[in-house]
């Protein structure tokens, strides 16, 4: 870190006049890619000398340990790090909240909210658990912690992660939560310049307005995680890589399906890894499938399937463990995906029903089917019969006479092989 002249340990230092100031966009959930992106940032931020990182916020929220580790980075960061809730329509919620007040100096553009810390989706008659009561006491303690580290709002911040408090920026700047609203980057830079905030053990003077600005992005790899950790896309991915086994093995040779499911599945397994996945709703999701997949092969009057479709609805909803992230599979894509599956259970059910019907068209409906001759048969000598509305050439083992009924026991070619019917009543029409 390149600081001016200061007078002493403990003294006031300006922090210096040259370097840019490195703005990066955070705009999805805290997790791991995020966190891997600002803690790059803080590091290329001091190698390049730069005057503060900025990071402009938009988040519903995310993984309370992703959070906490993002905040321990903040708060140890060798440059000023300024959290800028922006644009206009942006939030910082639930995990959100945490990293703001965690910066050095916090922001929000106009129009953008702040709040709506809760650790957990609580509902339902029976309250609070007493996991869920150590996970809330947890965060208000943190959140207070933070707050007064940073000479903030520490009611407020409490008030946030009890009772999911939300404000928009000039609420929070009247109760001292954040400390700038600016519209646009270049009016948070001219603010924010001649503030004095502490880096480690110093307390440092900004000088930010007119400073050049350089724009970070992130690699792939944290683009990557970044987008795996959307439980809606891991939700998908899933399903995919499930569709794709079953029509491989449905249909074996074809490749295509399999490779791409095995891919699809192997995602969904990394992404296991960052989310926090719930065993119990994982377990519930595939019995689900097993149900339905049972009910389309062994039929029972809807029972399966129901119980199937079911389990696979309270699965999808319980998937994501909600103790530990705010971000779950939206309800409109549980809903799509279960009509989905089941519209294609359903027809494929029916495709096996009709596959399993006597041919109705064609030679082989010719089977089984009674007709009458219209010239005799006999041994070693082809006759004719008129059947379906056609006349077919016959040849049968026994002798047949004009307007005897037979039944037809091969198709060979251009012939039929027929039999007698055991008793004969009358001419047929065919």
């Amino acid at each position: 870190m390149t600081l001016g002249a200061g007078s002493g340990g403990g003294a006031t230092a300006t922090r210096a006049a040259f370097g840019p100031v490195l703005v990066i966009n955070v705009d999805s959930s805290i997790n791991p890619g995020v966190a891997d992106f600002i803690e790059q940032s803080i590091d290329a931020a001091e190698h390049e000398n730069a005057r503060a990182l900025v990071i402009e916020l938009d988040t519903p929220g995310g993984l309370l340990s992703t959070m906490r580790r993002i905040v321990k980075d903040l708060m140890s960061s060798p440059v000023p790090v300024i959290v800028y809730v922006a644009p206009s329509g942006a939030s910082a919620a639930s995990a959100g909240t945490f990293v703001t007040i965690a910066a050095n100096i916090a922001a929000m553009a106009p129009g953008t909210t702040i709040g709506a810390a809760h650790p957990i989706e609580m509902g339902g008659p029976e309250g609070k658990g007493v996991e869920a009561t150590k996970m809330e006491n947890f965060a208000a303690s943190l959140a207070r912690t933070i707050a007064e580290q940073r000479g903030r709002n520490q009611a407020w911040v409490e008030t946030a992660v009890r009772h999911s408090a939300s404000i928009g920026d000039r609420e929070a700047l009247r109760l001292h939560v954040v400390d700038i609203v600016a519209p646009d980057l270049s009016d948070l830079l001219r603010q924010a310049s001649g503030r004095q905030v502490t880096i480690g053990e110093r307390r440092v003077t900004l000088n930010l307005e007119g400073a050049p600005i350089e724009h970070g992005e992130m690699t792939l790899k944290e683009l990557i995680i970044d987008k795996l950790s959307d439980p809606n896309i891991v939700y998908l991915l899933m399903m995919a890589g499930l569709v794709g086994l079953y029509f491989e093995f449905a249909h074996p040779g074809v490749y295509a399906p399999g490779i791409i499911g095995v891919i699809c599945l192997l995602l969904a397994l990394m992404s296991f890894q960052v989310l926090p996945i719930n065993n119990t709703g994982l377990l519930l999701l595939l019995l689900g499938i097993g149900l339905l997949t049972a009910e389309v092969f062994t039929p029972s009057h809807g029972i399966l399937g129901v119980g199937g479709v079911v389990a696979f609805v309270l699965g999808s909803l319980f998937l994501i463990n909600t103790s530990q992230t705010n971000i779950v599979i939206s309800r409109g894509a549980i809903a799509g995906v279960t009509v989905a599956l089941v519209l294609g259970m359903l027809g494929l059910a029916w495709a096996i029903a009709e596959r399993r019907k006597p041919a109705l068209t064609g030679r082989e409906a010719l089977i089984g089917a009674v007709g009458e001759i219209r010239h005799p048969i006999k041994p070693g000598s082809a006759g004719w019969i008129f059947i379906h509305g056609e006349m077919w050439r016959a040849r049968s083992d026994q002798p047949l006479e004009i307007g005897a009924a037979a039944r037809v026991t091969a198709v060979k070619g251009m012939e039929l092989e027929v039999q007698p019917m055991p008793q004969q009543s009358g001419r047929l029409s065919g």
